[in-house]
């Protein structure tokens, strides 16, 4: 049992990803150190992590075999762990794989099988209720949302719907690459795509537009990223353009060419402040990825 939480193989199942995948989840990992030691002590009613995209709890690095473990198992082995986790995937394996690896945990868990943008109403809801036991305030609740998909199954509404709590940092999975391979298909569909659902409206298709004809879309995607943080301010994250504002970490596949970066929003300063911190180097001790 005590294998269970540790990164080595448990015999329960385990995904592989590439290299890159480390770097992503050092961030979170960092990320939640210092959102948990600084706010532990604090009167909130709950400190929640939501993580959609739970998957099993490990992974496999896929060329060296090293067993690292997954955000959610991140989250639980944290020095102080949450009060409350919502954990959901849309395949029961993985949702099973994670409570048996949780088993040993005396975090309050809550387990969801299903499409992220079906069960992100259970969860606001959830921790709504809890929230209304309180007067509304700064110490209703904490909560870290995780939204990394594969690709681009996030959808703006579920973003909306988690931004509708009071205090909700969220760390977004942007993919580069994902979106790159769709344009063209999902530019020529007169119909919603799964872009117009990532951004939650068509205004990416007038700036793809713009960049299609040019000899190069090397900028295309700092325009996106600054529509959907726009998007973002308007649902309250009044931080997201400050002079110096939080920067989007690239992830790299090994021969360098960009796949995914992590978009960052917060509605109170410290978030930002917490995030400029964890991004100032990766993983390996180097400096911002650009």
């Amino acid at each position: 049992m005590q294998n269970l939480l540790l990164p080595i193989d448990d015999g329960l199942p385990i995904r592989v990803f590439g290299p890159w995948t480390s770097v992503k989840l050092d961030y979170l990992r960092r990320y939640i150190y210092m959102l948990e030691t600084s706010m532990r002590n604090k009167p909130w009613r709950q400190r929640n992590y939501i993580d959609l995209f739970a998957g099993a709890g490990k992974y496999r690095e896929e060329t060296k075999g090293q067993v690292f473990l997954g955000s959610a198992l991140l989250a639980l082995t944290t020095e102080f762990p949450f009060t409350q986790m919502y954990l959901a995937d849309s395949n029961k394996e993985n949702i099973d794989a994670l409570r048996l690896r949780c088993a040993t945990s005396q975090c309050s868990i809550d387990y969801i099988v299903g499409n992220a943008n079906d069960v992100v109403d259970h969860i606001v809801s959830e921790i709504a209720s809890v929230d209304s036991k309180r007067m509304p305030g700064k110490w209703s609740s904490l909560n870290l949302a995780f939204l990394d998909p594969d690709g681009l199954e996030l959808e703006w509404s579920t973003v909306k719907k988690l931004a509708s709590l009071f205090r909700m940092d969220l760390i977004i999975y942007y993919s580069q690459y994902g979106l790159n391979i769709n344009f063209e298909n999902c530019y020529r569909i007169k119909d919603e795509t799964v872009i117009d659902r990532f951004f939650g409206n068509s205004e990416w298709r007038k700036i793809y537009e713009k960049w299609k004809i040019r000899s190069s879309m090397s900028g295309i995607h700092r325009e996106l990223m600054d529509h959907y943080k726009d998007n973002l301010q308007k649902l309250g994250y009044k931080d997201i353009f400050e002079e110096d504002p939080c920067i989007e970490p690239l992830m790299r596949n090994t021969k360098r060419a960009p796949l995914y970066r992590l978009v960052f929003a917060s509605k109170h300063r410290r978030g930002h402040e917490f995030w400029k911190k964890v991004t100032k180097r990766d993983i390996y001790g180097q400096g911002r990825l650009l």
